[in-house]
């Protein structure tokens, strides 16, 4: 953790940030309340979405270099099992405290041009991996802001797309830490009120906290194949 205070407000120290995720019309992230399901392996099974479900990968490898992530998706998705594979010139950020195994570690590290883990783990598995490539940002407390002013200032990150799930989505927002939203909606309803949203985490209860809203501007809305849309906005306040 970064020894000085850090005024929140000043963007200029941290990296431009862009949330970019896909989510159905109702705002879902996932296909359900459970790990078991999950939009990247459900959804190239279910007619009216397999078959424009490819846009949304074609424009996520047009996003920044640098990606950040959450240990606990990526174990969903499986890289504490999988095999080590080729490098890539994206570099990428991990929030974990305990999804990631040694393993998983060692996938990250094989990946990315950069890995750089956030943890709170004095424990964690990453202490015990060996690579050139491989940054380890302990914070007794998390602090989001103060971890992307050291990315910026340390590992040279000045933009950086945010994946995460809907309740770290929910702490850059109400730490005011998204500069652009970038969503391509699905064409389908999910439903159900455990199932996670594009934002989640605390909800607004009281009228003096409608100051922690994200008000965006519409920079474009495209209409893409198969009744996907792409909507992009800058975060305004």
């Amino acid at each position: 953790m970064l020894e000085q205070k850090m005024d929140r407000r000043d963007k200029t120290r941290r990296p431009i940030t862009t949330l970019f995720m896909i989510m159905s019309v109702d705002g879902k992230i996932s296909p359900g309340a459970s790990d078991e399901l999950d939009i990247d392996k459900d959804f190239p099974n279910i007619d009216g979405l397999k078959e424009g479900l490819s846009q949304y990968y074609e424009i996520e490898q047009t996003t920044d270099l640098w990606s950040f992530n959450t240990g606990r998706v990526q174990e969903k998705m499986g890289v504490n099992e999988k095999e080590l594979p080729d490098k890539t010139p994206v570099s990428f950020v991990l929030l974990d405290n305990s999804h990631l195994i040694e393993q998983g570690v060692k996938y990250f590290c094989a990946r990315s041009k950069e890995f750089v883990l956030i943890t709170s783990n004095k424990n964690h598995p990453a202490y015990n991996v060996q690579a050139e490539n491989l940054h380890i940002i302990y914070q007794d407390e998390l602090s989001l802001y103060e971890a992307l002013v050291e990315l910026k200032e340390k590992n040279g990150c000045e933009r950086i797309t945010i994946q995460s799930g809907g309740t770290i989505n929910g702490m850059f927002l109400r730490e005011k830490l998204f500069d652009y939203v970038d969503i391509v909606v699905a064409p389908v309803l999910i439903g159900g009120k455990n199932t996670s949203t594009l934002i989640d985490g605390s909800a607004i209860t009281k009228a003096n906290e409608l100051s922690a809203l994200g008000v965006l501007e519409l920079e474009s809305c495209e209409v893409l194949d198969c009744s996907y849309i792409r909507l992009r906005y800058k975060v305004v306040s």
